[in-house]
């Protein structure tokens, strides 16, 4: 119980000034440099998940919106797992659950005969946004891995969560009725 009260006091207290000498306490008690790769990996799943989060804001397919809330709290635990060095969360049944939602949503759609440009709905254009945020997000985990290791199932849950995000893309488009635009060569 004395944890739970700990907690509740570390998140009702914002500010701490523990963090003015440029450092940032990680869940383990250790401290990072926050220009350092672990917490530039924290934070671009942090601006990921916010991205989602501007998706969210947007009017979606149920289906959509209930997939994008879930992969919220994915990303949170993701957070989580960068912030105890060494910690494994996310499993492989994660993954297989992202690649069987990516081909459940694929499944309802046209082929692709041409890459298509970013945009669309503005629900759809926020959704590419996200894509491209989570592609960064996992050139910053690789980036981490080079120095600290970290588990395999983190970079490729968000290689296959940036496959997810192209798909729900194109259905968010659909739905509101917006023609993709093909890339001309």
């Amino acid at each position: 119980m004395k944890n739970m009260k700990e907690m509740g006091y570390r998140l009702s207290n914002i500010t701490t000034r523990t963090g003015d000498d440029g450092t940032t306490g990680l869940a383990d008690g250790t401290r990072a440099p926050k220009d350092g790769p672990r917490i530039g990996a924290i934070g671009e799943i942090d601006e990921l998940n916010s991205q989602i989060g501007a998706v969210l804001a947007e009017a979606l397919p149920q289906d959509v919106r209930d997939c994008l809330a879930a992969v919220q709290h994915t990303l949170f635990d993701l957070g989580g797992e960068l912030s105890v060095p060494g910690l494994a969360v996310i499993e492989p049944p994660q993954v297989a659950g992202l690649e069987a939602l990516t081909g459940q949503f694929n499944a309802g759609l046209p082929p692709l005969e041409e890459f298509i440009l970013p945009g669309g709905t503005r629900a759809a254009a926020q959704c590419h946004v996200a894509r491209a945020v989570c592609r960064r997000t996992e050139r910053a985990c690789v980036h981490l891995n080079r120095t600290e290791p970290v588990s395999p199932e983190l970079t490729i849950y968000l290689n296959r969560l940036s496959d997810l995000l192209f798909v729900l893309c194109r259905v968010i488009n659909r739905a509101g009725a917006q023609p993709e635009v093909s890339w001309r060569r």
